[in-house]
């Protein structure tokens, strides 16, 4: 990266963490000084595209900074895959599962720190009909969890109940579904309660279950329960949690760099990307893009 970076902050106020803090923009603007890196900060409005206003920022600055959560991160990301500029991450989020892969602290002063020394490396992206995400995406019960947990919010429920509340609805009516697979030249067809296709490999035992140790292997890992009942998942969590996981006969898991997904017949169906869920029409193209995304971490 160049010596004197210009620096472009994306942030999502409405992000966790962000929500209800006094004069959010005026404290990046500072703590970036502070480290002296002059930084402009853009607030998302209601409705505003983040992949387009990264776009717009990467015009102007060697360093993009989303500054929210996975939602905003993932958006921010998108517009800057197979551009110049560098992402860099303020983890405000619920949950913040790519800043917590990267290492990324989820201290404002010290994430701001980490991306004023400018350590970069390249990572992968994985896209689904060209649409990038940078943790994972999903058919089945999770997209259908978060529309419920969405409508519920609407209603004025908080974020955790809400998604409790979505979960033990779509656990009692959902019955999977029916996929047909193309991956590494062969053909599967299985009914399974998810597809979860992470851009790189998950932890799925123990204490570590949900994270991943790579962001650049180059592969897409395939998640599937074909023998497993949707009743069953609460059970499979909590072998996940107990480091038995991997024993489970029920899952299957594919490493592969693309594969192309079909439901029977080719229909709209709901795919949770990164948090966020759009409708696609099946057959959906899985690929991942090796190093295709510069990123800011800390040095290790």
């Amino acid at each position: 990266m160049p010596t004197s970076r210009s620096v472009i902050v994306v942030l999502n106020a409405a992000a966790g963490s962000a929500r209800g803090t006094s004069d959010i923009e005026g404290q990046i603007v500072d703590l970036f000084r502070a480290v002296a890196v002059d930084a402009e900060v853009v607030t998302l409005r209601a409705g505003q595209n983040p992949t387009d206003t990264a776009r717009e920022a990467s015009e102007h600055a060697d360093v993009v900074v989303a500054a929210g959560g996975d939602g905003t991160v993932s958006g921010v990301a998108a517009g800057l895959v197979g551009g110049r500029a560098a992402l860099g991450v303020i983890p405000l989020g619920t949950l913040n599962h790519f800043a917590k892969d990267l290492g990324v602290p989820f201290d404002l002063a010290e994430a701001v720190g980490v991306v004023a020394a400018g350590h970069l490396v390249r990572v992968d992206v994985g896209t689904v009909n060209d649409r990038i995400f940078v943790n994972n995406s999903s058919i089945g019960i999770y997209p259908d969890i978060v529309q419920e947990r969405d409508a519920l919010q609407r209603g004025g429920r908080r974020k955790w109940p809400a998604f409790a509340i979505a979960t033990a609805r779509v656990l009692r009516r959902h019955d999977g579904v029916t996929v047909t697979i193309e991956v590494n030249g062969r053909v599967h067809r299985w009914r399974t309660p998810f597809v979860f296709v992470g851009n790189n490999e998950y932890e799925i035992d123990g204490r570590q279950v949900g994270g991943r140790t790579s962001l650049h292997s180059g592969k897409l890992f395939v998640y599937l329960a074909p023998r497993a009942r949707v009743r069953d998942l609460p059970l499979l969590m909590v072998n996940a949690l107990l480091g038995r996981a991997g024993e489970s006969p029920a899952f299957e898991i594919v490493a592969t760099t693309e594969l192309t997904l079909r439901t029977a017949p080719d229909e709209p169906i709901r795919v949770a990307m990164d948090g966020e869920v759009e409708t696609l029409t099946t057959p959906l193209q899985f690929h991942i893009r090796a190093g295709a995304l510069p990123v800011v971490v800390p040095l290790r």
